[in-house]
């Protein structure tokens, strides 16, 4: 016979039921879900991961770490975040600043050499790739090339165009007859 899964009475059912109605995040609702089904009606757990679509693994660590911490166990900040950073966004931007400065009076900064102040700041080597999404993350971009002078004159281009010797060609060259050996 397999073990009932309980959920302790850290909220009413009333209170789950709002918190499942009113959490914009999905994967919070369906933690809740999960504690109001085994709060209101405890069961297997095979039958509450089949009526919440998830898996019996993630009941039973659901209810384990709402009967253990209480509502804190569900609400957790979420997956998304940077856990593996050189340094934090401030000083990142404190980094950038002196080359902000720069970029506004018109003097080009390359991402070589944002690379070796960068390293010079953390202390070891670091990927182009790292200084490629840092400078994305502070709105930096790659400046291309306009397709068209700002002062161009399609005119004077075309009127060029129409009195420029024509480039030297060169002679094409007789087409070769072949002749067989054996006619």
């Amino acid at each position: 016979m397999a073990r009932i899964t309980r959920a302790a009475p850290h909220l009413s059912a009333e209170d789950l039921k709002t918190r499942l109605k009113l959490d914009p995040r999905p994967w919070c609702r369906q933690r809740w879900l999960i504690i109001y089904n085994a709060l209101v009606e405890p069961r297997e757990a095979t039958d509450i991961a089949k009526h919440t679509g998830t898996t019996v693994a993630m009941v039973h660590q659901v209810i384990a770490s709402y009967n253990r911490l209480g509502v804190a166990a569900v609400e957790t900040p979420g997956k998304g975040g940077r856990r593996r950073q050189y340094v934090t966004w401030e000083e990142e931007q404190a980094f950038l600043a002196p080359f902000f400065t720069r970029a506004q009076r018109g003097e080009i900064a390359t991402a070589g050499e944002i690379k070796r102040a960068f390293e010079a700041q953390v202390g070891h080597e670091v990927n182009k790739s790292t200084i490629c999404r840092l400078l994305k993350r502070h709105g930096w971009r790659k400046p291309v090339p306009r397709p068209v002078h700002p002062k161009a004159n399609p005119e004077a281009q075309a009127q060029f165009k129409k009195t420029s010797r024509p480039l030297l060609r060169r002679p094409s060259l007789p087409a070769r007859q072949m002749t067989s050996d054996l006619s």
